[in-house]
């Protein structure tokens, strides 16, 4: 007991300086490293060469029923650990060899004298030449082939993951992964690239294991007959015999499990892109066809009966052979069997309702062409027009569907959200529009039309006057880039019914991480998500963009801590904190802010018709005062656009809400904003007042 004191001693100090589970490999990595120096006895020998022969097995037989390469990753520090094995037990063994060579064939142990004698067939020089063919084998072979696959394998990866990295930012993008699923697959892009790398170097250790062993067996042999000659004063042939034998034996000891090992790497690395087990890939490809196995059996039948080569194994597999293309027939039969469709009965009881289209787009037969032909114009359009709602806005308006309809006469088309029309109009597939851009007529010969979107007066006039109606300064559009400027205003109208919980759930989700502590203590317990989701709702009726979520949660969070707990004066706050944003959305080509503002005298009129809570207020305004501030208000805007401003109107904070509902629905089609909304460093221009 006195003895195991200081090596019990010393593991209870590795366990206060490393981890438990940590304890075993570290033992085990220090024990491999004292072989080097230390002498171990032949039945410790023997079991170290029993491990590495069962650990070479077993790691064979788990790269053989891998799914996917990364399910091993940990292959590169097992060729390293073990190799690592390989090389103490060759010092070890050859340390025996050349101190007790003289002493008979167990010298080394009973495991090197069984491959030594037994496996050698008594014969040292097949011996030799069995372990020089492993040798060449596993260094030419196996081991520089396997080198080379995973380093270009790691090459491709490194140079692949840009592309892939941002394949899943784009997924992350459009909501088809959440930001979980997003880390998830990053980190294993990260860890596939490192596990070839990793595997292109831990190839060089099996190498230079190669190179190791032939090294040693050319000093154990010529040191052994130095040894068994001078010292043991052996025979020259006695000596040769003896030390050639244990070398060889020795050889062969370390070169089987470093092929084993070498073998298995080589099936990972070349698995590749490969989804499954391997053997069923194999068995499935190599006898999915039906042909090569019956010109294969045909061959082999063939070769058996040619004079001069043995009948009986080339009939065998023959046979062998046929019986497995019979094997595929039959199990082809089934197939077609199976999937023979069992007809039932229509089942009038049972109605079949299909899923709503947020967005649908349907075509007279003459449009089809914008759809379906060769430069698909429309899909095209309607792309650029989800990826520029998605920057203009922050929000990925659904896929829209685009199908034909023949109850439409053949030219016309019509937009339904949600199963519900939300618009209409006519086009001219082989001409062009031209808008006018003021009422000046155009003398060119043409079909006079009203444009579908904002109902200005216009006319499909034929492809080849379109540079002339250009440059009477005159908008010249093509028919699929109407129908998309229609579709866009009448999505951007309607687009804050797109935004559902669950859309409003995804965009919490696809937050940054750094933002996600900020989501947690605000959702639920400050707003609920159905609050948050009519929040940025109503931002988006008045076209606001959400792209600033993290200033948006951050402005929920500050008006609920003031205990607003209305939704629109909660909104009202938001937009106040989003200054910058609208002023710089709002500027002008001449660099400034136009704004109409509303008098004194009107603002105490509209502030004075205010009814209800506090929380709640709502406009009462007699219908003359209505009619009167609306007429005022046509006649400013219209005198303002004419100057080629585009003004927005400018509010109190207590009437903003108020003012725009009442301009939202006359369509006048022009944004309200409250002095609190325009940002400090604005430049502001009062273009007109009511």
């Amino acid at each position: 007991m006195k003895g195991l004191a200081p090596l019990l001693d010393t593991v209870t100090s590795l366990r206060r300086v490393i981890p438990g589970g940590d304890v075993g490999l570290a033992l085990c990595v220090l024990f491999q490293l004292s072989i080097l120096i230390l002498p171990i006895p032949t039945f410790v020998l023997d079991m170290a060469l029993a491990l590495s022969f069962i650990a070479s097995i077993l790691i064979l037989l788990v790269s053989l029923g891998l799914e996917r390469p990364l399910d091993f990753s940990s292959l590169p520090t097992l060729q390293l650990l073990t190799t690592l094995l390989r090389l103490s037990l060759n010092v070890a063994t050859a340390r025996l060899i050349l101190s007790h060579g003289s002493e008979g064939p167990y010298a080394a142990g009973q495991v090197v004298a069984a491959f030594g004698t037994f496996l050698m067939g008594g014969d040292v020089v097949v011996g030799a030449i069995v372990f020089t063919m492993l040798l060449l084998v596993n260094f030419i072979v196996i081991t520089k082939g396997a080198s080379r696959i995973a380093e270009v394998a790691a090459r491709f990866y490194l140079d692949s993951m840009p592309g892939k990295q941002m394949a899943i930012d784009a997924d992350l993008s459009s909501g088809t992964i959440d930001e979980p699923t997003a880390r998830i697959r990053r980190a294993e892009l990260s860890e596939e690239s490192g596990f070839y790398g990793a595997m292109d170097g831990a190839s060089k250790f099996v190498r230079g294991d190669a190179i190791c062993a032939l090294i040693i067996t050319l000093i154990n042999i010529v040191g052994g007959l130095a040894m068994g000659v001078f010292r043991a004063h052996m025979s020259l042939d006695t000596a040769f015999s003896t030390f050639t034998t244990l070398t060889v034996g020795d050889g062969l000891v370390s070169q089987i499990p470093a092929l084993l090992v070498s073998t298995a790497a080589g099936m990972v690395v070349s698995k590749g892109a490969i989804e499954g087990k391997i053997h069923g890939k194999l068995a499935s490809q190599l006898g999915s066809n039906l042909n090569p196995l019956i010109i294969a059996a045909a061959a082999a039948g063939i070769l058996a009966l040619l004079p001069g080569l043995p009948t009986v194994p080339f009939l065998m597999v023959s046979i062998l052979t046929a019986a497995a293309a019979w094997h595929r027939f039959s199990a082809h039969n089934a197939e077609l069997a199976a999937a023979v469709p069992i007809v039932q009965p229509p089942d009038d009881s049972v109605i079949s309702v299909s899923m709503l289209d947020i967005v649908r787009v349907e075509l007279g037969y003459g449009l089809l062409d914008l759809a379906g032909g060769m430069g698909q114009q429309l899909p095209e359009q309607i792309k650029r027009l989800r990826r520029a709602l998605a920057t203009d806005l922050g929000f990925v308006l659904p896929s829209v569907r685009i199908q034909d309809n023949v109850e439409l006469e053949p030219y016309n088309y019509t937009f339904a959200l949600k199963e519900i029309s939300a618009g209409s109009g006519e086009l001219r597939p082989l001409m062009m529009l031209a808008i006018s851009p003021g009422d000046q007529a155009l003398a060119l010969p043409g079909e006079k039309t009203v444009e579908p979107t904002f109902g200005l007066p216009a006319c499909w006039i034929a492809p080849a006057l379109a540079d002339q109606a250009r440059s009477a300064n005159w908008t010249v559009v093509d028919p699929a880039t109407v129908l998309t400027t229609h579709l866009a205003e009448v999505v951007k109208e309607n687009i804050a019914e797109f935004l559902s919980y669950t859309e409003t759930q995804k965009i919490l989700a696809s937050l940054p991480h750094d933002h996600q502590k900020l989501v947690a203590d605000l959702v639920p317990s400050v707003i609920t998500t159905g609050g948050l989701q009519r929040v940025l709702q109503m931002l988006l009726a008045e076209r606001i963009s959400i792209r600033d979520m993290p200033t948006i949660l951050e402005a929920v969070q500050e008006a609920c801590a003031n205990n607003m707990k209305s939704v629109g004066v909660i909104v009202s706050h938001v937009r106040s904190r989003l200054s910058r944003q609208i002023s710089d959305s709002l500027v002008g080509p001449g660099g400034y802010l136009p704004v109409v503002v509303i008098s004194t005298e009107w603002e105490d009129v509209l502030t004075g018709s205010l009814v209800g809570p506090l929380e709640d207020r709502q406009l009462s305004l007699g219908p003359e005062k209505l009619r009167d501030f609306l007429d005022r208000l046509r006649t400013t805007v219209d005198s303002v656009l004419q100057g080629g401003d585009k003004p927005a109107l400018l509010t109190s904070v207590q009437i903003r809400a108020h003012v725009h509902s009442i301009v939202d629905r006359t369509r006048m089609n022009i944004p309200v904003i409250s002095q609190a909304e325009i940002h400090r460093r604005a430049r502001v221009k009062v273009v007109g007042t009511i």
